[in-house]
């Protein structure tokens, strides 16, 4: 099983923070190996929605379903996979902390059809991409 977990502290508002890292639509402005992302359908965004995400990991095309498994405003989201060769969960825990908002994200997924050396790689791949996509969020949120 592939373990990442990545923290930041960001100045901006908790419920800014929030708003942003539960809008999918905006998935590629902050996540390298996002190319598209969206609800599907339209609407509320809440526990049992879903959305759907275009993206590349190590060079591979992903295309995955995701479905929210929680969603407490302004300290919890959290989603798994439905389809896709990852199956994954992520969780966010958001926090106000020193004038800022501190995110933590854990992520446990489990890469079908790969032996333990890929996974190993894979999870190093994931953890340097996880960490680089904070930054990023930061960067973007921060410069606003």
């Amino acid at each position: 099983m592939i373990k990442i977990e990545s923290s930041i502290l960001i100045y901006r508002p908790l419920s800014e923070v929030f708003d942003f890292i539960t809008s999918s639509a905006k998935d590629f402005e902050w996540q390298a190996g996002t190319l598209a992302s969206g609800q599907v359908p339209d609407g509320a965004i809440g526990v049992g929605a879903s959305f759907r995400s275009v993206g590349h990991l190590m060079g591979r095309r992903l295309e995955g379903t995701f479905e929210i498994t929680e969603h407490e405003a302004h300290r919890r989201y959290g989603f798994k996979s439905l389809s896709g060769p990852l199956h994954l969960h992520t969780m966010y825990k958001l926090e106000f902390s020193d004038g800022g908002t501190w995110v933590d994200v854990s992520t446990q997924a489990t890469a079908a059809n790969v032996i333990q050396a890929e996974e190993h790689t894979i999870q190093k791949y994931m953890q340097k991409q996880l960490t680089e996509d904070l930054t990023t969020l930061k960067a973007v949120l921060e410069s606003r």
